[in-house]
């Protein structure tokens, strides 16, 4: 299982909204990155209504007609913006090297990492959330997202499969399937943490908490895998 840092466990109350920045001068590359990770904070803040370009050209220190020079409009930027957290969590899974483990500490590594990737990056479920709220009609225009996530799939299904044939998993899980369930009992639990919360009268974004959350759903995702 992956060592967890000081911080990993912090729950910000509101996702942090990037400093506006004086206007200067920048190089194409570094004016586009500013203005995604800019948009990736407003619209994890407002959502893809509320959130306004102006704002967010303003907070990456650029002159708003960039936005329509790199992205052509909003719903552009939106969708990049969408794209550029699900690259990384992507990226951050193929590092992972799942083949080069025994299949059950594969399993316990990947379903820790997504627990923990929740847990240090709120900007993520909030987006997830306002796309669900358009019924994920964004997502629907990029051949680029599905891309991404093909390498992933194929590389849980290779580690199903060699845990099927050491004898550890049981043979009727499907990749896709079983990536949405370990996804799903983690999610749950940090896009409404609030409400839980207050419903059981707990401080279930405590570390403490957060740990003890943590160990269940590793336990519960690889005793759902065993024969």
């Amino acid at each position: 299982m992956p060592a967890t840092s000081q911080n990993q466990f912090s729950m910000p109350s509101s996702t942090p909204k990037a400093a506006a920045a004086p206007r200067r001068e920048r190089d194409p590359a570094s004016a586009k990155q500013a203005l995604i990770a800019a948009a990736v904070a407003e619209f994890a803040t407002k959502g893809f209504a509320g959130a306004r370009v102006d704002e967010i050209a303003a907070a990456a220190g650029v002159n708003k007609q960039l936005v329509y020079h790199y992205f052509d409009s909003k719903q552009g930027l939106y969708l990049v913006a969408l794209e550029s957290v699900y690259a990384e969590i992507r990226e951050k899974e193929q590092k992972l090297s799942l083949g080069a483990l025994e299949p059950m500490e594969a399993m316990a590594q990947l379903v820790a990492f997504s627990f923990d990737y929740l847990a240090e990056h709120p900007e993520f479920i909030a987006l997830l959330a306002d796309e669900n709220r358009n019924h994920g009609a964004h997502l629907r225009e990029s051949e680029r997202l599905q891309k991404m996530h093909s390498p992933f799939i194929e590389m849980l299904e290779a580690t199903l499969e060699r845990g099927v044939a050491a004898g550890v998993f049981r043979p009727d899980y499907d990749a896709i399937n079983l990536y949405i369930s370990i996804a799903g009992i983690s999610y749950f639990f940090f896009s409404n943490n609030h409400t839980l919360s207050a419903i059981f009268g707990k401080p279930l974004d405590s570390r403490g908490a957060l740990l003890k959350r943590r160990r269940h759903v590793v336990e519960f995702a690889l005793n759902a895998l065993r024969p």
